[in-house]
């Protein structure tokens, strides 16, 4: 089960990478994002910071799959403490962000994934 649960939590930061891409091809999506400050597409700078998200939930993916034991990926697990530490942050910021749009699509969506990792972390080893 943990390492199905390893496999949903990649395959929804690749579903976040794909948004992530269409910020920065210029889908009004700004609504949804960043505070929700921007109607319609992002400016510049904001798709800037949607290109750096990728990396990181890149980054998340992998090392969550890694802690679950997956050929090939031998990370440290620290590296999947600190997906997990993503995953929590980035619940909380969605939580308490200003857009009701953000918090009523990513809340959810980022508690999610940090329950999955959380579930990764716990179950496949010590705590340390």
């Amino acid at each position: 089960m943990t390492t199905q649960i390893a496999h949903l939590f990649a395959t929804g930061c690749i579903a976040i990478c794909f948004f992530q891409i269409a910020l920065i091809a210029g889908a009004p999506l700004g609504e949804f994002t960043q505070g929700g400050q921007n109607r319609g597409a992002l400016p510049l700078s904001g798709r800037v910071i949607a290109a750096v998200s990728i990396p990181i939930l890149v980054f998340c993916g992998l090392a969550i799959v890694s802690a679950a034991g997956f050929p090939g990926l031998n990370w440290s697990r620290k590296a999947g403490w600190v997906a997990l530490a993503v995953m929590t942050i980035s619940a909380i910021l969605n939580w308490i962000t200003p857009s009701a749009k953000e918090r009523a699509v990513w809340g959810p969506i980022m508690t999610v994934m940090a329950g999955f990792s959380a579930h990764v972390m716990i179950a496949t080893g010590d705590l340390g």
